[in-house]
């Protein structure tokens, strides 16, 4: 069954809407397109689409690329289909996505539990993915350095684990909470431990050029479990950023952007 995908496509001068279909289940995909050249998908973690909606418009201004900004069907009120059951699955809906917008030489960049997302994307082999880029990524286990369960935290319990300056988290608007993990989501794709035994060896797998970026200050998952990640992906290259923790695109997006544009390297 197609399922339709709605693409806002943000313009210099003006905002348009039009909508593709995509065979992802029965639930549509939401989109936003700021319109360039070298296209780059960026994949939320479990704060959500707002926590990368300031640093697609800085990479399509800085690098004037195509960013495409999905919200994950299940995020943010937003409804999921009955098949999409997992990681895999919400990764080939992803590749139907690049498949029906006719994209090539795409980056696919994931933070946390997009991290895991756009590595799932990878394994999928498109040839429409040139690259991935996993930004304080999920999903594999490694033995004595296990993710932090966020589950019951407070905001500032939050804000201590994903920010060396707590200071510098986004401040919500008075009379309103801070964002907060969607849980729920999270845990219907990733399952209660938020984790997949098989990841790690199946990332062996992979065939193209890989850049895994670290917080230094990560407290839900520490740079050892970064270098992890990164040594199970065959010439993988690992960048550890000072300063900044879980949501490097919004506590340093500046310093993100350089890395992955490999400016000063």
């Amino acid at each position: 069954m197609n399922t339709p995908v709605a693409a806002d496509t943000l313009r210099p001068a003006h905002t348009s809407t039009h909508t593709v279909t995509t065979p992802a289940g029965t639930s549509g995909i939401s989109v936003r397109d700021r319109d360039g050249t070298r296209p780059f998908l960026l994949l939320h973690g479990g704060g959500g689409v707002a926590t990368m909606t300031g640093f697609a418009d800085l990479l399509a201004a800085r690098a004037h690329a195509r960013v495409l900004l999905p919200t994950h069907p299940g995020f943010g009120g937003t409804s999921r289909a009955d098949g999409l059951t997992g990681v895999t699955e919400l990764a080939r809906a992803y590749v139907a996505l690049l498949e029906e917008l006719d994209l090539t030489d795409v980056t696919v960049v994931g933070n946390s539990f997009g991290g895991w997302l756009a590595a799932e994307v990878a394994l999928q082999g498109s040839p429409r993915v040139s690259g991935i880029v996993v930004i304080d990524g999920i999903g594999i286990e490694v033995d004595g350095h296990p993710m932090t369960d966020v589950r019951g935290m407070t905001q500032r319990q939050l804000r201590s684990h994903s920010f060396h300056d707590p200071g510098r988290a986004p401040v919500p608007p008075a009379g309103q909470a801070g964002p907060s993990p969607d849980v729920r989501a999270l845990i219907g794709y990733a399952g209660p431990t938020m984790s997949d035994e098989t990841l790690a060896a199946r990332l062996r797998g992979l065939d193209l050029p890989v850049h895994v970026i670290w917080g230094e200050s990560d407290g839900i998952v520490g740079p050892d479990y970064g270098r992890a990640f990164a040594d199970a992906i065959p010439g993988a290259v690992f960048t550890l950023l000072p300063h900044t923790g879980h949501l490097p695109q919004v506590e340093t997006p500046e310093e993100l952007l350089d890395a992955i544009l490999g400016i000063g390297s």
